[in-house]
């Protein structure tokens, strides 16, 4: 009868469980993607080999360019029309914005009329008919309509080149930067509105402090996108006799017809490194904004840098241990 019970119970007997830090887990594996890796791989590979081994680029053409005075020089001109015109853009847009919101049905007319007219004209047109303005009116003048005028002024000497591109790219971006700023005013929850105004705070103190703060979460990705098109659009100042930097490209490229390719490329990389300045500021603005709204701050590019080479480093170690 020993005999029986010590063969059920050897029977019965399980083997216990490995403990969790002995048990590997396999990853789950992903052939699609690695192929679609591998073939990204290789068209990028071909596409920088073409860019080094065409003799087409002339590249030693480039690097004699890129940071030649008259260059640099076109390139400071576009940094100073696009700077002056995204500050005024924006303020002009910020106006035409609240006046769209606002209860006065002439200025939400007026401004709608606005925002249709200089969204519909090309910029391009609306640059020469400013350039030939002096054409169509000789003087400006302030005073009373259909009255006398107090102050007379010239428009030739008031229309140089660099005022006529600055209005004339600020005029075209308050049209768009308008709708921008509408959007994330209203994108605001409301309840926000009805709070400060039920602590009886003035208008302006509820827009300036509780209001535009939180618009800006949502205006600052769209308007950058309007920024990053007008540092491209300053280009069309040009057509207005201001050497920027695509007029100074131009220029030369008449002068020297053989370089005309490297002069292009050294347009395109200048053109490239300042809109990707303009990205690296608007990730550090959003980052900055969305404190109040997401529980955890987005990482910046290093922080994602270094917890990268943590979990390589992780997973390097787990592997040599199996």
């Amino acid at each position: 009868m020993s005999e029986d019970l010590g063969t059920v119970v050897s029977a019965d007997t399980t083997v216990p469980p490995r403990p969790p830090s002995a048990q590997s887990v396999l990853p789950l594996r992903h052939p699609g993607r690695w192929l679609a890796t591998a073939v990204v791989l290789v068209l990028v590979a071909q596409a920088a080999h073409g860019l080094v081994t065409n003799r087409f680029y002339q590249w030693d053409r480039f690097g004699y360019w890129f940071v030649r005075p008259v260059i640099t020089d076109g390139l400071f001109i576009t940094l100073e029309v696009t700077a002056y015109s995204a500050v005024l853009g924006l303020l002009g847009g910020i106006v035409l914005a609240l006046c769209r919101l606002s209860r006065n049905p002439v200025l939400r007319a007026v401004s709608w009329l606005y925002i249709w007219l200089f969204r519909s004209v090309p910029l391009i047109v609306l640059l020469l008919f400013l350039y030939n303005f002096s054409a169509l009116y000789h003087t400006l003048s302030v005073g009373v309509p259909f009255g006398p005028a107090f102050a007379r002024f010239d428009e030739s000497r008031l229309a140089t080149d660099m005022v006529v591109a600055v209005v004339g790219l600020s005029l075209n971006e308050a049209a768009y930067a308008a709708e921008v700023v509408r959007a994330g005013i209203l994108s605001v929850d409301q309840g926000q509105h009805e709070a400060a105004a039920a602590l009886g705070l003035p208008k302006r103190y509820q827009f300036a402090r509780i209001v535009f703060p939180q618009a800006l979460r949502a205006i600052i990705p769209s308007y950058v996108n309007q920024l990053i098109g007008l540092v491209k659009s300053s280009s069309l100042v040009f057509y207005v006799s201001l050497l920027d930097l695509f007029g100074s490209v131009q220029s030369m490229g008449s002068t020297y017809p053989g370089d005309i390719v490297p002069l292009l490329l050294v347009a395109t990389t200048w053109y490239v490194v300042l809109t990707s300045i303009v990205s690296v500021v608007q990730f550090y603005v959003e980052r900055y904004y969305s404190r109040g709204a997401l529980r955890t701050v987005p990482p910046t590019p290093l922080q994602k840098l270094r917890a990268g080479l943590r979990d390589l480093r992780a997973r390097v170690q787990r592997e040599a241990a199996l």
